[in-house]
């Protein structure tokens, strides 16, 4: 089914759908309340007979067409999400607005370039998972990314943080408990013998396995973003 097919509309139900799936629960009644626009019977009438849901009772299920199509609508809300909290710094109660605009106009290649831009990224600002796309397999790097991998740093380079992901729970508090927070920057002092970075105004040794799941914003020598282009 070709995704210009879908309306947005159905695209929001599809994604509520998902939201609620990962909750583990599949009532229409929950799927409702995750829903940014109202639905009626017929709309999911609808949607069961162009094969996308799959309904038994009050429960709202994905066929395996509708699985695809929606993991696409949700990986293109969140990629969106990291796009205008990250990139353009949009504040958590424009967040979720802009991103439902974004997500619907996104072409498949342009997806693709955010992506890559923003290095990847597998989880959004809220800590849910992204669905991987073929860029990703891929790991592609064709654009130039300003956001990367803290370990893709070079001595003396600088960054501001933009997201850890989650990794053990564990790891994510000592990040968080020295000072690792969205907004930060950070400045790679060495990496050997050890992996030593600047925060603020303390040096700190860290594990190179914590520093790959800290991303940044490629800083500039006068705190501009780098675009690091091809």
């Amino acid at each position: 089914m070709e995704l210009n097919m879908i309306t947005e509309k159905e695209e929001e139900v599809l994604e509520a759908v998902w939201r609620s799936g990962e909750a583990k629960n599949f009532a229409i009644e929950a799927i409702r309340k995750l829903c940014v626009v109202d639905f009626a019977e017929a709309d999911l009438q609808e949607l069961e007979r162009r094969g996308l849901i799959v309904r038994s009772a009050d429960k709202v299920m994905f066929s395996r067409e509708g699985k695809i199509t929606a993991e696409g609508v949700i990986r293109r809300h969140r990629l969106a999400e990291v796009l205008v909290t990250s990139i353009l710094k949009l504040k958590q109660a424009e967040m979720e607005e802009v991103a439902c605009k974004v997500e619907h106009s996104l072409l498949p290649e342009v997806e693709e370039a955010i992506c890559t831009l923003l290095g990847h990224p597998e989880v959004c600002p809220d800590g849910k998972p992204i669905p991987r796309g073929s860029c990703c397999q891929k790991g592609a790097t064709g654009v130039g990314r300003v956001i990367v991998s803290l370990h893709e740093l070079a001595p003396g380079e600088s960054g501001k943080i933009t997201y850890i992901k989650p990794g053990s729970h564990s790891n994510l508090q000592r990040l968080l408990s020295v000072g690792f927070h969205p907004g930060v920057h950070v400045t790679v002092q060495r990496k050997y013998p050890a992996f030593c970075v600047r925060l603020e105004n303390t040096e700190i040794a860290l594990d190179e396995d914590l520093a790959r799941n800290v991303f940044v914003w490629r800083l500039g020598e006068d705190n501009s973003v780098g675009l690091n282009l091809p």
